[in-house]
């Protein structure tokens, strides 16, 4: 517009002009901010209730198993948090990204700008963008079916067919983890084809006790049950445990050796613990009794034969 018609305007001009563009432009963007701000609201309550509910369905588990479930750490500890925080980042991120864009769109039709060339350019664009970023579109939607469907979280211990070790860090493209010897490997969420998850719920420890062929298996058994009951009794155990140890019974039978397997429903990432307890337990009660563990022949004195 000339600088002479500019001068030119009248004040009613001026306020028509001010009334009609700028305000609905300024309208628009309030009413935007406005949307984002419930929309994140909502989405923050909406994660809260969701993982408040699955641990109260964890409290509502009858017995023991329940109580000790709930209150894993596993559970109701950091993977949670990591979980309700990284859920509530995607959705807040799409939310944005959906506003901000009907709102520029908006706002460009408001001014006058034509829609149509930029959507077409838009539009192809983001076709190429597609093609050459499918592997991280891949990953992206990877993390989000994963977090959404709690597959697993920061703390638990998982196979990826890859590697095993323990999750660090779970973000929408890689998952972090440290292997038993330390290493940490970084895996993407997209080539993870399977997920075995070591420590979601609960474990179990399995022990199995060999004693000599000629032991009396019964007798063997009663000393391991009387072992299984004081450990379930015992209150620094009693936390780790979700149901007694089971004598599930002669487990194999062979070279000299008969086995006996012992089996015992734990909280998560307890079982090692419970099985060491277990074998060192049951040693001291067979020393005690006097049953015997399978022993290797004697060698024969040097320079004599076999009969």
């Amino acid at each position: 517009m000339p600088l002479s018609s500019l001068l030119s305007l009248t004040w009613p001009e001026v306020r028509d002009w001010l009334l009609g563009a700028p305000l609905k432009v300024v309208v628009t963007v309030a009413i935007a901010v406005a949307v984002r701000w419930l929309l994140h609201r909502f989405v923050d309550r909406v994660v809260a209730t969701a993982t408040s509910r699955r641990a109260q369905r964890l409290a509502m588990l009858p017995g023991r198993a329940g109580r000790m479930l709930a209150g894993a750490t596993g559970l109701a500890g950091e993977r949670h948090v990591q979980r309700t925080k990284t859920m509530g980042a995607v959705l807040r991120s799409v939310i944005t990204i959906i506003v901000a864009t009907i709102t520029l769109l908006t706002v460009l039709a408001i001014v006058g700008i034509p829609l149509g060339p930029m959507l077409a350019s838009a539009g192809i664009g983001g076709v190429a963008l597609g093609f050459g970023a499918q592997s991280l579109v891949k990953d992206f939607l990877s993390g989000v079916f994963m977090i959404v469907e709690d597959q697993y979280g920061v703390g638990d211990v998982i196979d990826t067919g890859e590697v095993v070790g323990t999750v660090e860090d779970v973000s929408l493209r890689v998952t972090q983890l440290r292997d038993g010897n330390g290493v940490t490997w970084y895996v993407r969420n997209g080539e993870i084809v399977r997920i075995g998850n070591k420590s979601q719920g609960w474990s179990v420890a399995i022990v199995d006790i060999p004693i000599a062929y000629d032991e009396d298996v019964e007798r063997a058994q009663s000393l391991i049950r009387e072992v299984a009951a004081q450990l379930a009794d015992d209150a620094d155990w009693q936390p780790s445990l979700l149901e007694p140890p089971q004598v599930v019974g002669v487990e194999s039978i062979g070279g000299g050796a008969i086995t006996i397997r012992v089996t015992a429903k734990c909280v998560a990432q307890q079982h090692f613990g419970v099985q060491r307890e277990l074998r060192e337990r049951v040693k001291v009660a067979f020393d005690r009794a006097g049953v015997r563990s399978p022993a290797a022949l004697p060698l024969p004195p040097y320079g004599s034969t076999r009969p």
